[in-house]
């Protein structure tokens, strides 16, 4: 795999082309273009490249990033025990990372130690602070916005309104949008824990490496949502413009309830994702039959696709149709002409599957040789790192309904430009890293 080779001409113009091109679309599907604020934008775009570059090129930045995903790796080692004591043999990685195995149940203990952190109001300091830091550097968003906007870097889409729910029914249309956007954008702290145990593949140095990368692009989410989401809704009622601090409840009465109850929640997380899983892997299959087995093999189409890929896609597939139909967007942002089709199909999967099967996918691409440039690998953890896809229409619509009963007319109708918008922030996100790789 060719590694990067830093910062050069040609990567800005692409980067920047990419950029513009993201903000053309944002703006283009503005509600109230005039009543967009550019100075909210630009400040949101300095944000995301001084994160960047600061992760990428400021030693200290790097490191500290890198001391974070080496306590997330550690947490991941943790749970093995569990699994060793509970599977013994079975548990051994000699014969190959089982993702059932070795990935899942870091679903549980995430989820218990998330529990037990809001259960000591740990969890909602921390967000109380950094949104107080957001709303000094990104000017003109509300108090609950900014909460709820932080919330996600820790919590999951329903999980990080509630600490905001008191002000949830009162939310115009602008600031449900941005927290629908932020949702779609960003991960739960307790899955990114399975996405580095997925793209590790078992290695230890791996582990670190996509750990630094998935917290970089969680953290770059953030202000990234806020500046699509105000550019597609800007802000155009009176809010009351104060800080605002999380509410902290204790669901449960002692810490090991807490922990007991964040088990159980992380159990059926696991089921769920391993059920999820095996429909959405078995229906890709089914699909991939149709297309290479039947229309394929009896058109020449196998043949055609992969002489045009030098055999990179050896078949004409649902992988192949999704990377040609992303490919173009995929030049815009800079990932190298090489890769262009294999990450344009983890897009489309992540799209309209979800960011699991996509990430699952990458990680058997990279283990086979599929990516020619490791910019390519790190741009599309980037671009896979998110919720934006159809079933979390859905769970929001479920989640946030429940906070908010009164606002489920427009959180439906809300619910496709909020999924295509919060796609876009990883878009957004990967095109300012790819630029700075080279």
């Amino acid at each position: 795999m060719i590694e990067s080779t830093g910062f050069n001409i040609v990567s800005l113009l692409r980067g920047l082309l990419g950029i513009i091109s993201v903000l053309g679309i944002a703006y283009l599907c503005s509600s109230d273009r005039k009543r967009i604020d550019w100075r909210l934008v630009v400040s949101g775009l300095l944000l995301q490249l001084v994160l960047a570059l600061s992760i990428l090129y400021i030693p200290f930045v790097g490191a500290f990033f890198e001391i974070l995903g080496k306590m997330f790796v550690k947490v991941v080692d943790f749970t093995f025990d569990g699994v060793d004591f509970l599977l013994g043999p079975l548990a051994s990685k000699n014969n190959g990372v089982i993702f059932l195995v070795h990935s899942l149940p870091i679903l549980i203990f995430f989820t218990a130690i998330v529990s037990l952190l809001y259960h000591w109001g740990i969890i909602q300091r921390i967000v109380s602070f950094f949104s107080w830091v957001l709303r000094r550097v990104m000017r003109n968003i509300t108090g609950q916005e900014a909460l709820v906007v932080i919330g996600n870097i820790f919590l999951g889409m329903t999980e990080s309104p509630v600490l905001a729910k008191q002000y949830m029914s009162k939310m115009n249309k602008s600031e449900i949008f941005l927290v629908m956007v932020a949702g779609m954008g960003t991960i739960a702290g307790s899955v990114l824990g399975v996405y580095v145990g997925v793209l590790g593949d078992g290695d230890p140095m791996k582990q670190v490496f996509f750990a630094k990368h998935l917290l970089s692009a969680s953290v770059m989410a953030a202000p990234g949502a806020i500046v699509l989401a105000k550019m597609i809704f800007p802000q155009t009622e009176q809010v009351n413009n104060t800080d605002v601090k999380a509410v902290i409840e204790k669901e449960y009465r002692s810490p090991i309830e807490a922990l007991a109850g964040g088990t159980s929640t992380g159990i059926k997380l696991m089921v769920n994702v391993a059920a999820m899983l095996l429909v959405f892997i078995a229906l890709i299959a089914l699909l991939n039959y149709v297309c290479e087995g039947l229309i394929g093999r009896y058109t020449g189409l196998n043949n055609w696709v992969a002489s045009v890929t030098n055999g990179k896609s050896e078949t004409f597939s649902i992988h192949f149709i999704a990377g040609v139909i992303f490919s173009p967007l995929m030049w815009l942002i800079g990932i190298p002409v090489e890769d262009m089709l294999s990450v344009g199909a983890l897009v489309g999967q992540k799209t309209v599957l979800n960011e699991f099967v996509a990430y699952f996918q990458m990680q058997q691409w990279k283990s086979i040789g599929i990516f020619t440039y490791e910019k390519s690998v790190i741009m599309s953890t980037y671009l896979l790192c998110g919720f934006a896809n159809f079933s979390s229409i859905g769970i929001l619509l479920g989640g946030l309904g429940v906070l908010a009963p009164e606002k489920r007319p427009m959180i439906a109708q809300l619910g496709i430009r909020a999924m295509l918008t919060g796609a876009a922030v990883s878009v957004l996100s990967a095109t300012i890293v790819g630029m700075i790789l080279g």
